[in-house]
C-alpha cells in the first residue's frame, strides 16, 4: 500500500464529512466525539482556564462546522481542525487579555507555608510557560505535551516547518532561563 491508498479509516471519516456536509447531525456528533478530547486538551494547556478551553472547544467546533464546505481534504481532517482551534485559541486568548488580567499563578499556590520540591518547580514552570509568548507557548505545548510532529505543527499553525523549529528551540530557551539551574538538563542529557 503506498502513501496515497486511503486507508479505512481515512475512507470512513470521509464519509462521514460527506454526510455532515449533507445536514447529518449523527455524523457531525461522530466527528465531534473522535476530536473533542485532543482539541480540548490543546485548548486547555494554552489557556490552563478549563472553562474557557471547554468553551473554546466549542467555539473550534462550530467554526469547523460552519466553515466544512471548505474542506478540501489537502490535509488530514484533525490537521485541518486543529489549524482551526488554534486560531480560535490564540484570538480567544487575545479576547480575554483585552477583557482582564490573566489569574496570577501565586494564587494557586498552597496556603501551608510547607511545599515540596516538585510543587514548587512545577508552578514555576507553569508560570514560565504561561508567560511565553502565544505563538511560542503553542508550538511549545504541542510539541512537548501534545507529541506533534514540526511538519504537523507547521501545517496547524500556517507557519513553515523551520519556523516552528525555530520557535520551540526560543520556548525551550525561555523556560531555562525562566527555571534558572532547575531549568538546566542535567550531565549527560541532551
Amino acid at each position: 500500500m503506498n502513501d496515497t491508498t486511503p486507508t479505512g479509516d481515512d475512507l470512513q471519516e470521509r464519509e462521514l464529512i460527506e454526510a455532515a456536509l449533507a445536514g447529518d447531525a449523527m455524523a457531525e456528533r461522530t466527528l465531534y466525539e473522535a476530536h473533542v478530547d485532543r482539541v480540548f486538551r490543546l485548548a486547555y494547556r494554552m489557556t490552563g482556564d478549563q472553562e474557557l478551553a471547554e468553551d473554546l472547544t466549542q467555539e473550534a467546533f462550530l467554526r469547523a462546522f460552519q466553515h466544512l464546505p471548505g474542506f478540501r481534504g489537502q490535509a488530514a481532517f484533525a490537521t485541518w481542525l486543529h489549524s482551526i482551534a488554534s486560531s480560535v485559541v490564540l484570538n480567544g486568548l487575545r479576547r480575554v487579555r483585552r477583557w482582564r488580567q490573566m489569574e496570577t499563578w501565586e494564587d494557586e499556590a498552597p496556603e501551608t507555608g510547607r511545599e515540596d520540591d516538585d510543587a514548587v518547580l512545577k508552578m514555576k514552570l507553569d508560570r514560565a510557560i504561561g508567560a511565553l509568548p502565544d505563538d511560542l507557548r503553542a508550538v511549545f505545548l504541542m510539541h512537548d505535551a501534545e507529541g506533534y510532529t514540526h511538519r504537523e505543527i507547521a501545517a496547524v499553525l500556517a507557519i513553515p516547518e523551520g519556523t516552528a523549529k525555530a520557535q520551540l528551540a526560543r520556548a525551550r530557551q525561555r523556560l531555562r532561563d525562566a527555571l534558572g539551574e532547575a531549568g538546566r538538563p542535567m550531565e549527560g542529557e541532551a
